[in-house]
């Protein structure tokens, strides 16, 4: 594995509210993309006092080049679930909550009904949360893109993860259009969400396909970006062939605002769950001068 650069530092501290966020996600038997993605911000996110809960359990129907998450066979469903990671947002004292999950392409509806039964669990506890989800394509079933815009999200985001070119290699059981075809229906739902979305960088894509990859995204409705450096989790996983600077961060994030986002996230640890609430109230200012009705 390629040794990490001197503008990547990791941090390892538990202090705040590591150990309580930690002893937290435990009691409620949850998940956490923090840990199930191996995140290099989970100490800075738990010690502030937040953590990504992750449903539909820690084991993936897909085995993707770049996630650490473990593929293979699902457990069964758990309608607890909802309820619990409601608890754990209200015990957190959430004011920006976000969901994710492991893809489920064993269940028909993708696990969009747990999603939908979370974010109406979240809306009994906090009414005054905004509500962030990352969903997996849900394989493209117009259906289940529909179960979780039904309930509401304030931020619909799913990531494209890379640029057409390499999506075969780093995520194949998923379709670069397929993605595109998720965040258009968002986009297209009334009320909209605010629409996001997050491409890695290192894994061999250039600047022409990266840009391409922003209006591709901005045609189809996203308002919001994050980039970050992917990172190897293992040796098993997609080698990083090239460790982006911070100042070439900076100058796509720059890029990408003067083509239309309304906001960028933009680093080499950023990820896509990392200062959600800014990139929100972002969109909403955007939203809020061309439109006053829509925020």
């Amino acid at each position: 594995m390629a040794r990490l650069p001197p503008w990547i530092r990791l941090q390892m501290r538990t202090d705040g509210d590591f150990s309580a966020v930690h002893d937290l996600v435990g009691d409620l038997s949850l998940h956490t993309v923090c840990q199930s993605a191996r995140c290099p911000n989970i100490h800075e996110c738990w010690g502030q006092g937040t953590a990504t809960l992750m449903l539909l359990g820690d084991v993936c129907t897909r085995d993707c080049a770049f996630c650490a998450i473990k593929a293979g066979r699902p457990i069964e469903l758990d309608n607890g679930e909802p309820s619990r990671v409601a608890e754990a947002a209200a015990r957190m004292k959430l004011s920006h909550v976000v969901l994710t999950s492991v893809a489920r392409d064993d269940l028909p509806d993708g696990g969009s009904t747990i999603f939908a039964a979370t974010i109406r669990s979240i809306r009994e506890v906090l009414p005054d949360a905004t509500i962030e989800v990352l969903t997996p394509d849900f394989a493209g079933e117009e259906g289940s893109i529909e179960n979780v815009l039904n309930a509401g999200p304030d931020v619909y985001n799913h990531n494209l993860e890379t640029v057409r070119r390499l999506q075969s290699v780093i995520r194949p059981q998923a379709a670069y259009g397929r993605s595109l075809g998720v965040l258009r229906a968002a986009s297209r739902w009334e009320p909209a969400p605010a629409v996001k979305s997050g491409i890695m960088l290192g894994l061999g894509e250039s600047e022409q396909e990266l840009t391409t990859a922003f209006r591709d995204l901005l045609d189809v409705g996203c308002e919001l970006l994050t980039l970050g450096q992917y990172l190897q989790p293992t040796r098993n996983h997609a080698e990083v062939r090239r460790f982006v600077p911070p100042e070439e961060f900076d100058r796509l994030r720059d890029i990408a605002l003067e083509m239309g986002f309304a906001g960028v996230a933009s680093g080499p640890m950023v990820r896509s769950s990392y200062k959600a609430e800014q990139l929100l109230e972002q969109a909403m200012q955007r939203r809020g001068t061309q439109n006053p009705s829509v925020a």
